[in-house]
């Protein structure tokens, strides 16, 4: 039998009134401390966490670099370094989903040199100004620079730069050659003698095909794209830089693993010691050191190859660079940030545990570099000659265009093939098509 429930006096309805508030006071400033904990160090003072969007490292020189900002910040803040994809498109796809998104937590990106522009003009990127862009340009080298900026503005600070040596087995060719036609000639003779005789050099259906094509256009004395940016430029210098890549991948100097080869495959063929020749980034001189140190003793590097004995190459330059996320909640932070994980300490250090060149040019006179990094001199010679990829926000569509028309490198017609890039090219400026 149910019994009948008598109303509560009005005192005690107004003390459990009472009761009932605090207690939903209490529970609403639950998750308000536990973020104000999370934001204080053991001491109480306020601590503030950097998140940093970066490449994979596996030297260990990135998650040294954000150890020893958070150290030298005084304990304002710390940096977080996020390892990102290892391919270059599964980066860009991450960071440009983040951003769409408005992502706050994206305080500093680490970009590859070919989306600033595209970044900057979506405006998930702050432009560097005032004592910053001071700070950011002071000692930085010239063409690094370039690749950072879009519409006369740095949107980015050169955390590191890339370019390609030609290296080479001084037992098998005492003197490095000066240009494509005598290298492909040595190449001949080598396996006439039935000796190591390979060129390895990046020939798959991506990026690096694009910067090899780049490259020589550049060379010629061409660009892939006018002044402007708004159209193909091309020409003669492309048709001799198409010939010069069908030229190798059709002669004996051709791995039989060209069409399918990148970065590391390339390395990996010199290490084994099938190769005389190799154009690569400088990660291959620590590479080969710890993997084959008896061909190291005969490991050397010299310029990258020119396209006419009169005229210099002009590599295309790689690397990354720093940019602030435009929805970051403590920009001046990671503007300070940006800059100590690329000050010279931590550019040294990513010169000599993973092979990356500096953007400082004081560093290439620095003897703690030099030592360890004896190419150094021809390293900044070749920045300083060096030429960038193709500057424009369509630059993935750009690229695709390139390297899918060119691949593989042996089946290429250089004038007819010119031709068909440039429709392309015309077409992912004007936004027709699919955007990666």
């Amino acid at each position: 039998m149910n019994k009948t429930l008598r109303p509560l006096r009005p005192d005690v309805r107004r003390a459990s009134r009472r009761t009932t508030v605090r207690m939903l006071r209490s529970c609403a400033a639950l998750p308000l401390l536990a973020v104000l904990a999370s934001a204080c160090g053991s001491n109480g003072t306020d601590h503030i966490t950097l998140n940093w969007y970066n490449f994979p490292d596996d030297s260990g020189a990135l998650a040294s670099a954000a150890s020893n900002c958070t150290k030298a910040s005084g304990g304002r803040y710390s940096i977080t370094y996020h390892k990102l994809p290892r391919t270059a498109d599964g980066q860009r796809q991450q960071l440009v989903r983040r951003l769409a998104a408005r992502d706050s937590t994206v305080d500093i990106m680490g970009l590859d040199v070919t989306w600033p522009a595209e970044f900057a003009e979506a405006k998930w990127i702050l432009p560097w100004t005032g004592t910053n862009l001071r700070r950011a340009t002071e000692d930085t080298l010239k063409v690094p620079l370039q690749t950072a900026t879009w519409k006369g503005r740095l949107y980015a600070v050169p955390y590191n730069t890339n370019t390609q040596l030609l290296w080479y087995r001084d037992d098998l060719v005492p003197k490095p050659p000066r240009t494509w036609a005598e290298m492909l000639g040595m190449a001949r003779e080598l396996a006439r003698q039935g000796k190591p005789h390979y060129v390895e050099i990046q020939g798959a259906q991506y990026e690096g095909l694009t910067v090899w094509f780049n490259t020589l256009v550049e060379s010629a004395g061409g660009s892939v794209l006018n002044a402007r940016a708004t159209a193909p430029s091309l020409g003669p210098p492309a048709v001799r830089a198409a010939a010069i890549m069908r030229d190798l991948a059709t002669s004996p100097a051709a791995d039989p693993s060209l069409s399918n080869q990148m970065e590391d495959q390339n390395r990996l063929a010199m290490e084994s010691g099938s190769a005389a020749f190799e154009i690569n980034y400088p990660f291959v001189y620590p590479s080969m050191k710890a993997n084959n140190p008896t061909l190291f003793k005969n490991f050397r590097w010299a310029a990258y190859p020119r396209v006419e004995s009169g005229r210099p190459s002009e590599p295309t330059i790689g690397g990354i660079d720093l940019a602030i996320g435009a929805y970051s909640r403590h920009r001046d932070l990671a503007y300070e940030a940006a800059l100590c994980l690329r000050n010279r300490q931590n550019q040294t250090a990513a010169a000599l545990k993973g092979g990356l060149p500096p953007t400082l040019r004081s560093l290439y006179s620095d003897p703690a570099l030099v030592k360890d990094y004896p190419f150094s001199s021809e390293v900044l010679a070749a920045l300083e000659s060096a030429s960038i990829r193709p500057k424009t926000p369509a630059y993935q569509n750009v690229s695709i265009a390139i390297s899918h028309t060119l691949s593989p490198p042996s089946g290429i017609e250089p004038r007819s093939d010119v031709r068909r890039i440039g429709s392309q090219i015309e077409d992912a400026l004007e936004s027709k098509g699919l955007i990666p």
